[in-house]
């Protein structure tokens, strides 16, 4: 169910689609998050462990096992001879390559704050090269726009990130003149990922999974098995919140209804329906070891990102 203010009515600066210079302004925000994680700048490529917390190739240390330590990391000989559960600590890796599969499909053509989640995920992809960037690591990103998938291989140069800001903010535009299709989703994406990515990789999924392809979660937890996984839910304010009490006027396939958001049911009704969607990709990403991110569109995307 789409609820859409008339674009002639709307500027475009007016959260409908992501500039170039919306993309290029992100870097301003790196320093607000290299202060809170203390980051290490270096001119040096492999110099710096990079901000985004994953899992390196360097075995650091044995110690005891915490509560939200991956539990592929526990050390079953020490803890067979010691009685407890102990982790493998692994230093993070230098000079990795993180990807970005960028969900901009019509279905991302939904905003009633600030912003569409089509310009906010275009933003978080500008956020996370430009921190990748900072840290030395290589940056690729795979970009889908409801019919088909361009491939940007990850490079470490600010060339490469700018012809990636390009095609996004181009992208973030011409979707506004798509319609969307009877089944877009982004398995397309995942599997060229799965079967070009190196092992230890870094990918960041941004989309709102509203439609998740059994052959898509498939592809996901195989994805996790060689590589760290972060699934971005980008979604409204409308989504968490239901309508202020009244009556709507609403299109679903080319069909208008009315309804009414007073009644206590309603709003306990809609209120269920978004958390389970919600919960449900949140318990998938649990069970087979991603990680998982949720993203309003209408605070701030640098603050939301409590992963890197």
């Amino acid at each position: 169910m789409f609820f859409k203010k008339k674009i002639a009515e709307l500027p475009a600066s007016d959260g409908l689609s992501a500039s170039l210079e919306d993309l290029i302004e992100q870097k301003k925000y790196l320093p607000y998050i290299k202060r809170r994680h203390n980051s290490i700048t270096s001119d040096r490529a492999g110099d710096i462990r990079s901000a985004f917390k994953g899992r390196g190739m360097e075995l650091e240390e044995v110690r005891a096992y915490g509560f939200g330590d991956d539990v592929r990391d526990i050390d079953w000989r020490v803890t067979a001879r010691k009685g407890d559960t102990y982790t493998k600590v692994f230093s993070e890796e230098k000079d990795r390559e993180v990807y970005v599969v960028l969900d901009l499909s019509p279905y991302m053509l939904f905003g009633t704050k600030k912003e569409l989640k089509s310009v906010a995920a275009a933003k978080l992809a500008a956020l996370l090269g430009w921190q990748s960037q900072a840290n030395k690591d290589r940056f690729g990103l795979l970009l889908y726009d409801g019919n088909e998938t361009k491939v940007f291989k990850p490079q470490n140069n600010q060339k490469n990130l700018m012809a990636i800001f390009k095609a996004v903010s181009t992208a973030s535009a011409d979707v506004l003149k798509s319609t969307a299709p009877e089944k877009a989703d982004i398995t397309d994406a995942l599997q060229i990922l799965q079967f070009s990515i190196k092992s230890r990789a870094m990918v960041f999924v941004i989309s709102d999974f509203k439609n998740m392809t059994e052959t898509a979660r498939k592809t996901l937890v195989a994805l996790t098995k060689r590589c760290r996984v972060y699934c971005v839910n980008v979604y409204d304010y409308i989504e968490e919140i239901p309508p202020e009490s009244g009556e709507y006027l609403a299109e679903y396939n080319g069909e208008k209804l009315i309804f009414n958001t007073t009644p206590e049911a309603f709003k306990d009704t809609y209120y269920q329906y978004f958390a389970q969607k919600r919960k449900t990709m949140e318990n998938f990403c649990k069970r087979f070891g991603c990680q998982y991110l949720n993203i309003r569109t209408d605070r701030p995307l640098y603050k939301q990102l409590k992963i890197l």
